[in-house]
């Protein structure tokens, strides 16, 4: 019994906690069914009013669109409608230039009538006027008794003697002009041709250069309250400049033998080291015997070379002197030399005596040893020294007249002069450069032949004279002479040159004929 009891109980217990879980899920169901309801509500308001706002923000969208379609539209329109107005003008204006160029149209086939008329008048007129001429010129040749090309002959006769007779009046009165100013204008040009260079040339002539080993040497060589620099000066006779320039002393001086022993005097006492006026003095003697001694040798040494004897030994002295003596860097004993060797060939080509031709070219520029201390051109300087020294008359007017000091009375005297322009004007033998002696050739040889009937040219004598070949058909006896003096104008025009430049025109005519059997 109790047992079933108990089981009744269970299953009302159960029942009544069915019932209770079942009232709560129904309550649970129904609240859900109310929050899904006003979720629902409230989605649907949220829903209307972003509709509500999408339709307001798409009419202002539409609105706006509408306006700049409207402005663009309207902009559009303007721009049409200026177009239209240009396009309207410019139709006018095509209008108007139609209508003038019609005029012109007209008015130019009106002139054409007319110039036909007038040409056709002037077709008569020249027929009537050949006619008359005709009839003057054969009145003319009745009255004067010549044809027409015996008349042209004599008019053209009368007016070429007429402007010969005038160029040869202008020719003379340009020369008498050219004479009066020629002085005065060679004078300043050469007056400022020497203020331009003479610096140069004495910076670069009389000037040697010692190398220090140190800067403190310097003040070794000037010695205390500069008894030393004093010392060496007076013993030398040369200048000594120490200044800035780093490492090097400046020997300053005309003579080139002093300047030279002051040169080795200085070297001697920088390696000795012992710089004092006693060992200076010392030094300078020594210096100066071998210096003698050396150019005693070199002077012996050139009279050996040329094989010339008997020149008395002051002019030996002279001679080796010229070792330190250049001119446009060029050794003068060297030069020297080689117009001794030039005048020998030359000599033996002409059958003359050798041995007198060598000794005058190897003497010819022996003034250039004392110039600096005897007034006068080295010429005649070199001449009276060798007169003094027992030189033949022949050689001492050979060395006076190879500058023309003196005119050449003697074959030897004009050998010299030649020679010793073939030895300073060969290309490479003085400051001039071998390329720029070339390209002078070149330029000077190009001028000529641009002219009409030129063959060849010629540059020769180291460029002092031009030789131009001419076509003998093409170019008169006449033409040549012009042909020169105009190649000599345009040379003057185009070319710096020193001296002048004589142009020689060749014509000739060759006639070849050839005998067979």
């Amino acid at each position: 019994m109790e047992y079933l009891l108990l089981i009744i109980g269970l299953a009302v217990g159960f029942g009544a906690a069915y019932a209770i879980k079942s009232k709560i899920a129904t309550d649970q169901a129904q609240k859900a069914q109310i929050a899904a309801k006003e979720i629902l509500e409230q989605a649907q308001k949220d829903a209307q009013h972003i509709l509500r706002e999408a339709k307001v923000e798409a009419k202002d969208t539409h609105f706006k669109m509408m306006a700049d379609f409207e402005a663009k539209t309207k902009e559009v329109r303007e721009e049409q409608k200026s177009i239209e107005k240009r396009l309207l003008q410019r139709e006018e204006l095509l209008d108007r230039k139609v209508e003038l160029i019609d005029q012109r149209e007209r008015e130019v086939i009106a002139q054409e009538k007319n110039f036909e008329a007038r040409e056709a008048s002037l077709i008569q007129n020249e027929a009537q006027i050949g006619q008359l001429k005709e009839q003057a010129q054969a009145e003319l040749e009745r009255i004067s008794g010549m044809s027409t090309e015996q008349a042209k002959d004599f008019l053209l006769k009368s007016m070429e003697a007429e402007a010969r007779h005038e160029g040869a009046k202008l020719v003379k009165r340009i020369e008498t002009e050219s004479r009066e100013q020629a002085d005065k204008k060679s004078k300043k040009i050469i007056a400022t041709a020497i203020q331009r260079y003479a610096g140069d040339f004495v910076a670069e002539r009389t000037v040697s250069v010692v190398e220090l080993p140190s800067e403190e040497m310097k003040g070794r060589i000037i010695g205390r309250e500069g008894r030393n620099i004093r010392a060496l000066e007076a013993a030398t006779g040369i200048d000594l400049i120490v200044d800035d320039t780093p490492e090097a002393v400046i020997l300053s001086g005309f003579n080139p033998v002093r300047r030279e022993v002051a040169r080795l005097s200085l070297i001697r006492l920088i390696s000795d080291g012992r710089i004092h006026p006693a060992r200076i003095e010392e030094i300078v003697k020594k210096v100066e015997a071998e210096v003698e001694q050396t150019i005693r040798e070199a002077g012996e040494q050139a009279i050996f070379d040329l094989g010339v004897h008997g020149i008395h030994p002051e002019l030996v002295n002279f001679l080796g002197r010229l070792k330190y003596r250049t001119s446009y860097a060029q050794n003068m004993l060297e030069h020297s030399i080689e117009v001794g060797f030039l005048c020998g060939i030359m000599a033996s080509e002409l059958n003359l005596n050798v041995k007198q031709a060598r000794r005058a070219g190897l003497l010819h520029d022996l003034g250039k040893a004392v110039d600096h201390e005897v007034e006068g051109p080295h010429a005649m300087i070199g001449a009276r020294l060798a007169k003094k020294f027992g030189e033949s008359p022949k050689v001492v007017h050979a060395i006076s007249a190879h500058h023309e000091d003196i005119p050449p009375s003697s074959v030897l005297a004009v050998l010299v002069q030649a020679a010793d322009s073939l030895s300073g004007a060969r290309p490479g033998a003085r400051r001039e450069m071998y390329e720029s002696y070339i390209k002078r050739l070149e330029d000077l040889e190009n001028i000529a032949k641009v002219f009409e009937g030129v063959t060849n040219t010629y540059a020769i004598q180291a460029g002092r004279e031009l030789r131009i070949i001419v076509q003998s058909d093409t170019v008169s006896d006449d033409g040549a002479v012009l042909l020169s003096q105009d190649v000599a104008k345009k040379i003057e025009e185009n070319l710096t040159f020193p001296g002048q430049i004589r142009v020689v025109v060749i014509r000739e005519t060759r006639a070849v004929s050839t005998a067979s059997k």
